[in-house]
């Protein structure tokens, strides 16, 4: 009779149960927030930050179109960096 009145029967394992899949909802939750954050500032920094061409970009297709030669490409690479 005592495992029928909440001593150490199936009801009272089952509390715990549902407190760990609440627990592993709310982590699931916190991870996917911090993932979707993450993602969205590595799309701010893969677009140029509104869709612009980075300076170190710029000057690596002005290299390319031969409007720098390879002495100011590298002196301007080293002010960038």
């Amino acid at each position: 009779m005592d495992g029928m009145m909440g001593g150490s029967g199936f009801g009272s394992g089952l509390g715990y149960g549902f407190m760990g899949l609440g627990l592993i909802f709310w982590i699931l939750i916190i991870v996917g927030v911090i993932l979707l954050i993450k993602w969205l500032v590595d799309q701010g920094k893969t677009n140029g930050g509104g869709g612009q061409q980075s300076s170190m970009e710029i000057l690596k297709s002005r290299y390319a179109r031969g409007e720098i030669t390879a002495e100011e490409f590298e002196e301007m690479k080293k002010r960038l960096m």
